[in-house]
């Protein structure tokens, strides 16, 4: 269905090309799984499919790309639409109607499909995405979540043979992901369609691949069965690297089948603990009280009431549309906030000057680009050290800390979306604030920014502040967070350490959490502190 056949892209005053010479076929009918560090060419491999590149990306593609049979070469993307259904990283950017009913037939408006049938699809992709609920909400009023999926099902509602799909799972929660990932499934298996998809997290997708291309970076593509490609991999799911650490094979991709394993390294760790501990609380920086924001008539935080203390890492957790962000806005100030108060050492950021509040709270959006205006990577760097009153090059030098080599003369618009959200984070952290708020900041980060993101984090809470982030990154919580607050319906259901609520919680446990469970373990790291080397791959 999809073949590249000696595929070479190379971008203006680039190097190298970012890809260098791929060959390979992509079956009817295959879910393709697309994987790779931020920067490495997956983006441009997914637009190469439709005509995108070069097409609207610039560039000079060499070698040729078809589907179905058809170069896209010799036609524009806009005549690949009928074939080819692609969703971006940043699904608000996509749309282009008011309201979700009105996306979701947009697409098939151009396509000129008759009424009673756009009304039937309209009507199954509502049910099949599980967002009938939401039919006449405008979308600007939509959780990051419930955009994508009204995004996915803008183009689903075409029937494309081919789906390209960005970072599909990113913005949702685990049900919602799960929910998503078996639509998908679906379209694969009861009607052929093809999936190409890329995917940071790739502990959600990769046990329904079919197929897994690996981007390592150099400008070739590994492509092969995924076990396969993950025994070597630069970059894998922690259920994978938990195989590597125990020797098992072959290595399992599924939770089920890690467990079915499992017994013997149960019965090594039996009688251990993680010698990880949740941080000291020190004393109260944010005092919240009877917060209320609301949307219209659309209530979104309920009355909250939430303290933060120094040093000490927050992870909010619950599913699309419980409210989180909307908090997080108004513990910032610069959002709505209708009811309640805040204070941070005897002021509300929401009376303060711009200047004065980013000293005390700072936030980053799902949405980084908000945060972005200037012309270059260099110029965000050099306004955020004047804003802030910082030395020069202090934004850089957190920039590079995690996301490293960014080109200074890039355009923030020409940026991956990880890319953008790092420079976003690098600009607010800039200023050094006492409280960070983070929403979504794992959104597009390989598992290697990550980890610098996690070391970042864990040296601001070591120096004093506290951090919130906002996120359905479970990994990422069970490895960084001391505590995990959960909302639901605009409320804080539970509250606790972070073994306390992950652990008893399927939607919110890691993948080691459910493979040794039931034993308090969280991560891989926590697993190899406990294991002597001779334990360990025995």
């Amino acid at each position: 269905m999809i073949r590249f056949d000696n595929v070479s892209v190379t971008y203006p005053g680039a190097a190298s090309p970012v890809l260098d010479r791929i060959d390979l076929t992509i079956g009817e009918g295959e879910l393709c799984l697309l994987t790779g560090r931020t920067g490495t060419g997956k983006s441009t491999m997914l637009g190469a499919v439709n005509g995108l590149v070069p097409h609207f990306t610039g560039g000079h593609l060499d070698g040729e790309v078809t589907v179905d049979g058809i170069a896209t070469s010799s036609r524009p993307p806009r005549e690949f639409a009928h074939l080819v259904g692609v969703v971006g990283q940043d699904p608000l950017a996509g749309f282009v109607t008011d309201t979700v009913e009105e996306e979701l037939a947009y697409g098939m408006e151009q396509l000129a499909v008759p009424p009673a049938t756009m009304r039937k699809r309209v009507e199954e992709t509502l049910d099949l995405l599980g967002i009938a609920e939401l039919r006449r909400r405008p979308l600007r009023t939509l959780s990051g979540g419930q955009q994508q999926r009204v995004a996915i099902g803008s183009v689903l509602t075409s029937h494309p043979r081919v789906l390209v799909l960005d970072e599909p799972t990113s913005a949702l929660d685990p049900t919602a992901a799960e929910d998503v990932l078996a639509a998908i499934t679906r379209l694969v298996h009861d009607l052929g369609v093809t999936v190409l998809m890329a995917e940071h997290r790739m502990e959600r997708v990769v046990q329904y691949a079919d197929r897994l291309i690996h981007l390592p970076g150099d400008g070739s593509a590994q492509a092969g069965e995924p076990a396969e490609i993950l025994r070597t991999s630069s970059i894998a799911p922690p259920i994978v690297e938990l195989g590597r650490l125990a020797g098992w094979s072959p290595l399992p991709l599924s939770v089920r089948d890690a467990r079915r394993v499992a017994g013997p390294l149960r019965e090594l760790l039996d009688g251990r603990t993680p010698s990880s501990e949740p941080a000291a609380v020190g004393e109260r920086l944010l005092t919240a009280r009877k917060v209320v924001v609301r949307y219209g008539e659309v209530v979104a935080v309920r009355g909250v009431d939430l303290d933060l203390h120094r040093g000490a890492v927050t992870a909010m957790m619950g599913r699309n549309g419980s409210g989180k962000s909307s908090l997080l806005w108004g513990l910032h100030g610069a959002g709505p906030r209708q009811g309640g108060t805040v204070d941070v050492d005897g002021n509300d950021p929401k009376r303060l000057s711009r200047s004065e509040s980013r000293k005390l709270v700072g936030l980053v959006p799902q949405t980084p680009s908000d945060l972005l205006y200037r012309e270059s990577v260099a110029d965000e760097c050099a306004g955020a050290d004047r804003e802030s009153g910082a030395a020069p090059g202090t934004c850089r030098a957190l920039l590079d800390r995690i996301v490293p080599g960014l080109p200074d003369d890039r355009h923030p618009r020409d940026l991956s979306e990880g890319q953008r959200l790092s420079l976003a984070l690098a600009v607010q952290l800039t200023a050094a604030p006492r409280i960070v708020l983070l929403d979504e900041p794992t959104r597009g980060l390989d598992y290697a920014a990550k980890a610098r993101l996690r070391a970042i984090v864990r040296t601001l809470a070591a120096e004093g502040r506290t951090i919130v982030v906002a996120t359905h990154d479970v990994e990422f919580v069970a490895a960084t967070a001391d505590r995990v607050v959960v909302m639901a319906e605009g409320e804080i259901v539970a509250d606790g350490t972070t073994t306390e609520v992950v652990s008893a919680s399927p939607a919110f446990a890691p993948q080691v959490a459910k493979i040794l469970a039931p034993s308090p373990w969280l991560t891989v790291d926590a697993v190899r502190d406990a294991l002597t080397p001779t334990e360990a791959n025995r």
